[in-house]
């Protein structure tokens, strides 16, 4: 058997798979880590014993409960404590630090995510993503064919498409989530509430805080699958790392004192004498894996210390690949130890690769019994790597140098001294110190007559002073000498005491204010009272940089979440395929959303990337929250956008979406405005078209009246003309008729005197004597002869009258 040593302790790991199966390789591993942490060197002091002291003195210092002694080594003369009457009580300056950081970084609130990496996942988030994006740039076929047709076209289901490639992709982040996915954060979240990870989480934030390490451990069982524990760091035992994170170690495990009947449950094949010799051997050599000096042989007899440890190695996997007669090649299975003759007569060759390997250990202290030693049966391997194995346990100490371990209360342990040592000496200076006196001059009073009889003594005048604050006295002697004692009562100030206390007090304010420097805990955050006279903003950027100071304890507790996160999405997959418990498992994950009960089956056969989405803290929402009223107040937003801001855990994302929402409110403010001059202008080109019909249809208005008015003129002048006509016919008609009777007198006249001439010759001439006399008057007056023809009324207009219709 070919082995050599590894750091002088550990057996080689280059041996064959059938020798690391064995007891004896076990039991040399189990020694190996038996004598690295609890080898006693010259000082009697072991590895894991200088851990277990330092964890435990951090711990006291944490509840203030730390040692006293070193305080009375200070303040005694030579071990003699006789003279000092004090408190020894620590002042519990630490734990108030302490749990500043620890309760305000368990309450942060976060998301665990499952990213779907494996083939089809990432194929259907491709497809989707090239969906979305062609019914992008198809939305205004789409629109129109939905409007024409009433058809929907599109491919998504999305109610409202993004309008860019930005939006496209917070989309992809914040909305799209595929089942498998839904059903794998309820898987881890199922399983962490129901090993009540909440309480877990802030065991270890208090463990980082105070020791500067934290751990847990998963497991699964077929009895009680997934199980989740707190691991305490001072019972852990694991190879030498300078990594904070652990990714290196090669083994791990833990100290526990289990009882003797839970161990015989444990491991059934003990028979009672094995117990028997195990109890007597752990018993006896306790004191040796002890970390304080009491009495071992005074504690439980029945309490046995057990090593649980995992082993990381590695195994081969060999496989004999033999062609057949067909031309393919068959691949048969064998150990590490086969090797194939160098002639190729045999037709086949042989093909290995070599695989991380888990072996699980349980070891008994002091009694150098092997308990347990066997390969991992449900090691985690990621799908994405096969041939790598994540450990049980997740370990982090985000200030680890060179295997040293520096934590939050181990840089204020010298500074809590000298607080402590300084509110001693505040009890001494104060134990010392007396109250003030007063000078009473005997002789003085003698010298003083009150003149009503009665005797100025000390009891008297001490009355008169401390009722009344008068002194009485004589500056002169009976003799008439000066009187030395003419103040008989004088106060007496004490010493320098108080100078001394306020000195203390400067000195204590100094060494917390230390406290504060080096932890980074400012006054903005250690529950202080803040100066009046600073600003709000100022002592908003002073709790931020506080927060800045302790922010690698939160990013180490989110790193283990994480880890054990991933570690239970493999653990998943056991469940699913091994475990009895399966259906119970998928109905208390699908009694949240009954959809993904038939993805959860066949979830074993995906690959999830786990990461944490951590809520903004409060600094972080109050600037987003700024963001949003500014942008509200600008208009750049409308309040449900804000709204979907702030529902959006991470930062990052949510200001992204705040960019996005504002860019589209603009372009849609811009749109509308544009749409406003659009139908501004067509409302402006309507009304000038409007205006330009109503005055068309205005004078077309104007001129039908004018031309129904000049036709009613033209009737009117119409009916005036044929009433003028009938008017002249009438009167032209009563003319002739004058005329034609003016003309029958006429002629009748003539005939009369014709007949007159005829009868009456001899009256000739008196007649023709009168009518000439006649005409000579009518010539002496320039008066022409009576005309009885109408003049001008005749005329027709146009120019056409009845003159040639004169009687002829």
């Amino acid at each position: 058997m070919a082995e050599s040593v590894i750091n002088t302790y550990f057996p080689s790991q280059v041996v064959s798979d059938a020798e690391k199966l064995s007891y004896e390789y076990g039991l040399k591993v189990a020694k190996a880590i038996e004598s690295e942490w609890f080898y006693r060197d010259s000082a009697s002091h072991s590895k894991y014993r200088n851990y277990k002291n330092n964890f435990h003195n951090l711990r006291l210092y944490a509840r203030g409960e730390q040692s006293i002694q070193k305080y009375k080594d200070e303040l005694s003369i030579n071990g003699d404590l006789s003279y000092l009457n004090l408190d020894w009580t620590p002042v519990p300056i630490i734990p108030k630090f302490v749990d500043i950081v620890v309760n305000g970084i368990a309450d942060r609130v976060y998301d665990i995510k499952a990213h779907s990496i494996d083939q089809h996942g990432a194929k259907q988030r491709t497809e989707y993503m090239q969906t979305v994006a062609q019914d992008m740039q198809m939305a205004q076929f789409d629109a129109t064919i939905m409007q024409q047709t009433g058809i929907d076209t599109t491919k998504s289901s999305l109610s409202e498409l993004p309008d860019s490639e930005e939006e496209l992709q917070l989309h992809m982040q914040l909305d799209y989530k595929q089942a498998i996915e839904i059903a794998e954060e309820q898987a881890i979240n199922t399983l962490l509430e129901g090993n009540n990870y909440d309480l877990i989480s802030r065991r270890f934030y208090y463990d980082l805080v105070v020791l500067g390490i934290g751990a847990v451990k998963n497991s699964f069982t077929t009895s009680e699958g997934v199980t989740v524990e707190y691991v305490d760091p001072a019972d852990l035992v694991y190879s030498f790392t300078d990594s904070p994170y652990f990714d290196d170690i090669y083994y791990v495990g833990e100290i526990k004192e289990v009882p003797i009947n839970e161990l015989a449950k444990q491991f059934p094949f003990l028979e009672d004498e094995d117990l028997q010799e195990i109890q007597d051997k752990s018993y006896n050599n306790r004191a040796s894996y002890s970390t304080s000096g009491q009495n071992y042989r005074k504690q439980d007899k029945n309490l046995i210390q057990v090593l649980y440890f995992d082993y990381k190695t590695y195994m081969n996997e060999v496989y004999k690949i033999k062609e057949v007669g067909s031309g393919a090649s068959k691949a048969i299975e064998k150990d590490d130890t086969f090797n194939p003759p160098e002639s190729t007569e045999g037709n086949f060759k042989k093909l290995q690769r070599s695989i991380e390997t888990l072996y699980e250990g349980a070891y008994v202290l002091g009694a150098q019994k092997l308990l347990k030693w066997e390969m991992s049966e449900n090691m985690m391997r990621p799908k994405s790597n096969f041939t790598k194995v994540k450990m049980n346990y997740q370990i982090v100490a985000p200030r680890m140098y060179n295997g040293k371990i520096e934590s939050l209360v181990s840089r204020t342990t010298g500074f809590a001294d000298m607080i402590q040592l300084t509110h001693l000496k505040l009890q001494q200076v104060m134990s010392r110190m007396v109250p003030d006196g007063v000078y009473l001059d005997a002789d003085g009073l003698a010298e003083v007559d009150l003149g009503n009889g009665t005797n100025y003594n000390p009891q008297e005048a001490l009355n008169m002073y401390f009722q009344t604050g008068s002194v009485i006295g004589r500056s002169f002697t009976s003799e008439g000498d000066i009187n030395p004692g003419k103040v008989p009562i004088q106060e007496i100030t004490s010493g320098s005491g108080g100078n001394k206390m306020q000195a203390l007090i400067t000195n204590y304010n100094y060494y917390l204010q230390m406290i504060r420097d080096v932890t980074g805990l400012n006054e903005a955050r250690d529950g202080s009272m803040p100066d009046k006279n600073a600003l709000v903003g100022l002592q908003k950027i002073a709790a931020a940089n506080s927060n800045t100071a302790t922010r690698h304890i939160l990013q180490s507790g989110l790193f283990l979440t994480a880890s054990l996160a991933e570690c239970l999405s493999l653990r998943i997959s056991d469940i699913l395929e091994y475990s009895p418990t399966k259906e119970a498992f998928i109905e208390a994950i699908g009694f949240r959303n009954v959809a993904t009960l038939e993805e959860i089956k066949d979830l074993y056969l995906y690959d999830f990337g786990i990461f944490i989405q951590l809520a903004p803290d409060e600094e972080e929402k109050q600037m987003l929250e700024n963001n949003i009223q500014m942008a509200l107040q600008q208009k750049n937003i409308e309040l449900e956008d804000a709204i979907d801001i702030r529902n959006v855990k991470s930062l990052r994302l949510a200001n992204q979406l705040l960019k996005v929402r504002r860019s589209k409110k603009q372009a849609k403010d811009q749109q509308q405005q544009q749409q406003n001059i659009q139908m501004q202008s067509e409302a402006n080109a309507k009304a000038a078209q409007s205006a330009a019909q109503a005055e068309v249809q205005k004078q077309s208005a104007i001129a039908q009246s004018k031309a129904t008015l000049a036709q009613q003129q033209a009737q009117i002048d119409m009916n005036k003309m044929q009433a003028e006509i009938a008017a002249k016919k009438e009167l032209m008609t009563l003319e002739f008729q004058y005329n034609m009777q003016l003309k029958g007198l006429e002629v009748e006249g003539l005939k009369q005197r014709e007949t007159e001439k005829e009868d009456r010759k001899d009256k000739r001439t008196k007649i023709q004597a009168t009518q000439q006399s006649e005409m000579i008057d009518q010539r002496k007056t320039n008066k022409p002869p009576k005309n009885f023809e109408s003049s001008g009324n005749d005329t027709i207009g146009g120019g056409f009258n009845l003159e040639s219709f004169d009687p002829r």
